[in-house]
């Protein structure tokens, strides 16, 4: 067994008012967008982390920015590539969303869906939670979203 945990977080992109919200590949169309120079899909850059504590090879920074310095944005395609160096099976993925906004609940199962498709898992393998953070961090007074996330692989 082993396991992998990554984290990520990002500043809501106010000045960019087209600029779409987009957590675990799936648009929240009720949220600002996240600052970032990709999509900055908080969710999938935290499950890219917690891959790349799984196999070493780190995805997020070198590569994902040569990536999106070449055009590509899409955290997805980063994911992708960190699954590349997988030699384990992913059994299990925990999520864990920290923010103000947007509200999280009524999207859990498109978010559930999406990742275990990308991860060729069963949605029933992707548990996603959301905390409010109760204003305790600046994540928690709506400044952006923070996200753990924990991998299992066999």
């Amino acid at each position: 067994m082993k396991v992998g945990i990554g984290q990520d977080s990002h500043r809501f992109d106010l000045e960019n008012k087209d600029k779409k919200c987009i957590l675990g590949g799936v648009i929240f169309d009720d949220c600002p967008g996240l600052l970032g120079n990709s999509d900055a899909d908080v969710v999938l850059h935290a499950l890219t982390n917690a891959i790349s504590g799984i196999t070493c090879k780190n995805i997020i920074g070198k590569v994902a920015d040569e990536l999106c310095e070449s055009g590509i944005k899409n955290s997805e395609i980063y994911l992708k590539k960190a699954l590349e160096y997988m030699k384990s099976q992913i059994v299990h993925v925990s999520i864990s969303i920290e923010c103000k906004m947007p509200k999280i609940t009524p999207y859990i199962e498109k978010m559930r869906n999406n990742i275990s498709r990308i991860l060729s898992i069963n949605p029933n393998c992707v548990g996603i939670t959301a905390t409010t953070g109760e204003e305790l961090t600046e994540v928690g007074k709506g400044k952006g979203i923070s996200v753990i996330c924990i991998v299992t692989a066999e």
